[in-house]
């Protein structure tokens, strides 16, 4: 694993910020919000990559998880933490395209833990 990050810390850290259930990552990735951020092409965008990838580890138990779902959700992690840091814009998060990229991670800032 690449992380010097534990296992116990980083699902930790997964469990607090990733803040949308699988269903509502699904829903999301589907929208028109959703393929109007990040980098696009034919195969969509590294966000909505991640998003589908998410949606397959939070559906899975912890002990199923193999090196490679450690790996990406220490990258979610670092993703979110690193956004979130940047902070949103002034006004306008509700539509913005600060949220809406931090959405195709599996975090809405939004809800009450927002990106704390």
């Amino acid at each position: 694993m690449s992380s010097s990050k534990s296992r116990d810390q980083i699902w930790s850290e997964w469990r607090d910020l990733v803040n949308m259930s699988p269903a509502e990552i699904e829903d999301w990735l589907e929208t028109e919000q959703s393929k109007s951020v990040g980098d696009t092409g034919d195969a969509g965008s590294t966000g909505r990559d991640s998003g589908r990838r998410i949606v397959e580890i939070k559906r899975s138990r912890k002990d199923e998880l193999s090196d490679g779902h450690w790996d990406h959700m220490a990258k979610v992690v670092g993703y979110i933490k690193r956004h979130c840091a940047q902070g949103g814009p002034d006004d306008g998060v509700e539509d913005s395209a600060w949220r809406y990229s931090l959405m195709n991670w599996g975090h809405d800032p939004l809800r009450s833990d927002g990106c704390s």
